[in-house]
């Protein structure tokens, strides 16, 4: 399970939104964003865990789309923070949109396999 792309990904992620939180802090970007941010970006990879101990197909499929909504959610705070000139480095909103990708991906394919059945 520790080997899923997806897993190593969204943690490799939160840590990111993690520092980039703490640079945001010493920039003095308003708190609320932050903090909104910081909830968003590192509750994507905790809803990916806990789809992998899912109490079958359905509650995979549920917590995998929550975990798609945040990261829809932390999509919309990292442009805030670019476009308001508090950070810089869009590689974060790339990340994210890979993250936003595999997710849809792998949803469809859960999506078709629960129908297969």
């Amino acid at each position: 399970m520790t080997d899923s792309p997806l897993i190593v990904k969204s943690k490799a992620f939160a840590l990111e939104v993690i520092q980039v939180c703490k640079e945001l802090r010493v920039a003095k970007c308003e708190s609320a964003l932050i903090n909104q941010f910081l909830r968003s970006g590192t509750s994507i990879g905790a809803n990916i865990r806990e789809a992998f101990y899912a109490h079958g197909k359905a509650d995979f499929i549920a917590k995998l789309q929550i975990a798609l909504k945040e990261c829809s959610e932390t999509e919309y705070w990292i442009e805030l923070v670019l476009e308001s000139g508090y950070y810089h480095d869009k590689t974060l909103l790339d990340k994210c949109t890979e993250l936003k990708r595999i997710l849809i991906s792998s949803l469809n394919t859960a999506k078709a396999n629960q129908d297969n059945k």
